[in-house]
């Protein structure tokens, strides 16, 4: 799972440097104006991730980081984030 999550921040990386190059420099006709709302669609997920999961960045050694992390890479960065360790509960 690990190169998945890899490839997916690569891809996701790739695309936003295709999204900017496409704000320079725009691309033909439908092309730029279907790039930019598909930028702006995958802008405000990210966004949306980041406010949902904020709660639990706040124990992290570098919060902030992380929170940059996932305005770039969304869910990519997610899974990659380990789980909190479950407290010691019982199950009687």
């Amino acid at each position: 799972m690990k190169v998945f999550w890899g490839l997916g921040k690569l891809l996701t990386l790739l695309f936003w440097l295709v999204a900017l190059v496409n704000l320079l420099i725009p691309f033909i006709h439908p092309f730029h104006l279907l790039i930019n709302f598909a930028g702006s669609v995958l802008a405000g997920l990210h966004l949306l991730e980041l406010v949902f999961c904020n709660r639990s960045l706040k124990g992290r050694a570098h919060p902030w980081r992380d929170r940059l992390k996932i305005v770039f890479f969304g869910v990519f960065h997610l899974q990659t984030i380990p789980a909190p360790a479950a407290s010691k509960a019982s199950h009687a």
